[in-house]
């Protein structure tokens, strides 16, 4: 993987008529940065997404504040995290979190880099992990088991594969950074050359 100093990127929904997203990685003394937003419509549901994540130095969530704004208004979910315990915007804690290294904001892409850069894998190589999954629109938290596979590099992208118990299995293409490029039946970069 490269250094990282800031990487931005666009993607398209492909599995919605009308969605795009945007979200940047973003290089601080104390670990990184992700932030990215996304607008949705899908029939009558239109909605707008923002999200930050803290990671340390190892890419290790630190903490998560997602937004939605949708006809109902804003609504909003932060999450800290040390040491695999999560804990709520008022410090209570979540139990049901406990070992959970990554958040996955399930609008985005952006959060799939967490996984690949924290685990460093091998081509042939696989990891089961369990993330602090972030439903969106409803914000809805919940613990889900997810496994990683890193495929030989294609064309100048690594490859993996992604799946879960909740969305079946995908193939992956990311960029130097760990950053998405392709989202089988979910997301397409808008540019690669950034």
């Amino acid at each position: 993987m490269s250094s990282l100093t800031e990487h931005p990127a666009v993607w398209a929904r492909t599995d919605v008529p009308e969605g795009l997203g945007l979200g940047t990685l973003i290089s601080e003394p104390d670990g990184y940065r992700l932030e990215a937003g996304e607008t949705v419509v899908v029939g009558e549901e239109r909605f707008l997404t923002r999200f930050t994540v803290r990671t340390d130095l190892a890419w290790t969530t630190r903490g998560v504040r997602a937004e939605v704004l949708s006809a109902q208004g804003l609504e909003s979910v932060v999450l800290s995290v040390r040491g695999g315990h999560w804990a709520d915007a008022d410090g209570v804690p979540l139990p049901e979190l406990v070992g959970c290294l990554d958040v996955d904001v399930a609008a985005t892409p952006l959060t799939n880099t967490l996984p690949i850069r924290r685990l460093g894998l091998r081509p042939g190589e696989y990891r089961d992990i369990v993330v602090a999954w972030i439903d969106i629109p409803s914000l809805r938290v919940r613990r889900v088991r997810q496994r990683y596979t890193r495929h030989p590099a294609e064309d100048g992208l690594e490859r993996y594969t992604y799946r879960d118990p909740l969305h079946g299995e995908y193939r992956l293409s990311v960029d130097g950074d760990g950053v998405v490029v392709d989202y089988e039946r979910f997301a397409r970069r808008l540019r690669t050359d950034a």
